[in-house]
């Protein structure tokens, strides 16, 4: 409960700095919009050259970008720790941190939040809604169960990568890393694993398992029968990551040596 209470708090507050500049929130809305209307855009442009691609229709895979708009939306509202090396422990404000009586990761996390971003999850729904509609597909009374546990999972997957990696700041100590680089790898995870190599789809399944954010469990409401095991993997693997990137993060604080050495 203690945690509860400071999460809401954390979010008052939030909200209050963010009201007081009201067009600059505005801004950000209409900017992520923007982006992610010219991902929509990119896809559309493939398919006015071809049919099929590694035998995922146009609507297809506009249905898999949408469905990973909605994990991705919460993973970027509420894990939004691109710049923990520079910031937290370059600059030392990690320092702060340890100062008070809550976990680390907690505090870093509720102080990087970017609420506006959850509304990529109205987005994600709006893409899912057409392209379902285009490919008739009917939802039974379980399905959306199944959508919030795979959503949830698919966001944790993200969580757990990019924890994993603000932790090497606690060994490196080193001001840049290689965060621009993996969110780029991420949105790989947004098309069907079957287009790229085998090199390739195995990094996106078991290494960087960016594949269960968008098209693996989106191929379970498709119908994509010989996707269904790893479908229903993706709350197991955004788990398993999730808490190793914990564990990764609790032995990176135990070796923190200060701004100040």
């Amino acid at each position: 409960m203690f945690y509860v209470k400071m999460f809401f708090q954390y979010v008052a507050q939030y909200m209050k700095i963010r009201l007081q500049y009201r067009a600059d929130l505005i801004v950000e809305i209409v900017s992520d919009l923007l982006f992610q209307a010219v991902n929509l855009v990119f896809i559309l442009v493939v398919f006015g050259h071809t049919q099929l691609l590694s035998g995922w229709t146009r609507d297809e895979i506009i249905f898999i970008y949408g469905f990973f708009l909605v994990p991705f939306a919460l993973f970027s509202s509420f894990f939004n720790i691109w710049d923990f090396n520079d910031r937290y422990v370059v600059k030392g404000e990690f320092d702060r941190i340890l100062t008070r009586p809550i976990h680390s990761l907690f505090q870093v996390i509720l102080e990087r939040m970017e609420l506006e971003s959850l509304f990529g999850v109205i987005t994600g729904m709006a893409v899912m809604y057409y392209a379902g509609g285009r490919l008739d597909i009917n939802f039974e009374w379980y399905e959306p169960v199944l959508f919030i546990v795979f959503v949830l999972g698919g966001a944790l997957v993200y969580a757990g990568i990019f924890i994993a990696l603000a932790s090497i700041a606690f060994w490196s100590d080193a001001k840049t890393s290689i965060m621009p680089m993996m969110y780029n790898i991420g949105n790989y995870g947004r098309y069907p694993v079957d287009i790229y190599n085998s090199v390739i789809r195995f990094v996106l399944t078991w290494i960087l398992p960016f594949a269960f954010v968008g098209v693996y469990p989106s191929a379970f409401f498709l119908e994509k029968t010989e996707w269904y095991p790893y479908s229903f993997l993706t709350p197991f693997v955004g788990i398993g990551f999730f808490i190793f990137s914990i564990v990764l993060w609790n032995e990176g604080v135990k070796r923190y040596r200060g701004a100040g050495n």
